[in-house]
């Protein structure tokens, strides 16, 4: 699933469209596509793992779920989900959820929640955090509405290097910690673009798909934890528990 470095990579890319007519549109999502034809697009946007094209009175919203792709003046083999073409060049997405957002963005949403916005609030997250003591950190890290952009990549990493077990409940963590976890959130987010970037992403994970921690030269784990069940990649001998040491005697 793309995370949030990679749609601002797909914003900074698609800005060259803002200002410009939708002259065609196709693709076979359900929604009614063709009400874009025709349209001025008047901002190219993100929040988190959203990418949205802004009009005059609505809004087209794409999330890429797990294996959406897109692309700018080239096609896939394969009828995109939407595809539109503009004077300057076309813009086609495909194996994505497409929704149209009838209110104004700044009503729907919070911009202080995603982690590459200019208007990130580490003290807003930290109070939705303080009001969740039983989440698990890899839960936490995941909750777009804490942490908009961050997946699951950022996720393990960002555990590995503030050595925290993704077990760990919220309520357990140490204040320092707590504000490691909010802080690593954005710096590693932007890490990650900087990385991509330069197409060297993969070079730089410590932990994620990895076999081996790079700091003890114990095994990685690979467990399918928490609510969300996703992949999770941690080192038992460098990433502390804290919730462990709470856990009563018996």
């Amino acid at each position: 699933m793309p995370e949030g470095p990679s749609l601002v990579l797909l914003r900074e890319a698609a800005e060259r469209f803002r200002g410009h007519i939708v002259r065609e549109v196709s693709g076979n999502s359900r929604q009614d596509l063709a009400r874009m034809r025709g349209r001025e697009v008047l901002g190219v946007r993100t929040w988190g793992k959203h990418f949205l094209l802004e009009f005059d009175d609505f809004s087209m919203r794409i999330h890429l779920m797990m294996f959406g792709s897109w692309l700018i003046d080239e096609r896939k083999p394969v009828l995109p989900r939407v595809s539109l073409r503009f004077d300057n060049g076309e813009l086609n997405f495909y194996a994505c959820s497409v929704k149209f957002v009838e209110q104004p963005l700044d009503e729907v949403y919070d911009w202080r929640a995603d982690v590459m916005s200019d208007q990130w609030d580490p003290r807003l997250a930290r109070r939705k955090l303080k009001a969740l003591p039983d989440m698990l950190a890899c839960d936490a890290l995941l909750d777009q509405q804490i942490f908009s952009g961050v997946g699951n990549i950022i996720k393990n990493e960002v555990l590995f290097r503030i050595r925290v077990h993704p077990a760990t409940r919220i309520g357990d963590l140490p204040s320092r910690k707590l504000g490691q976890l909010i802080a690593q959130a954005r710096e590693y987010s932007f890490d990650f673009l900087a990385w991509k970037r330069i197409y060297e992403l993969r070079r730089h994970w410590l932990v994620h798909t990895r076999g081996t921690c790079p700091v003890c030269g114990g095994p990685i784990r690979k467990v399918y934890m928490g609510r969300t069940n996703r992949r999770t990649f941690f080192c038992t001998h460098c990433q502390k528990n804290y919730s462990a040491e709470q856990a009563p005697a018996r």
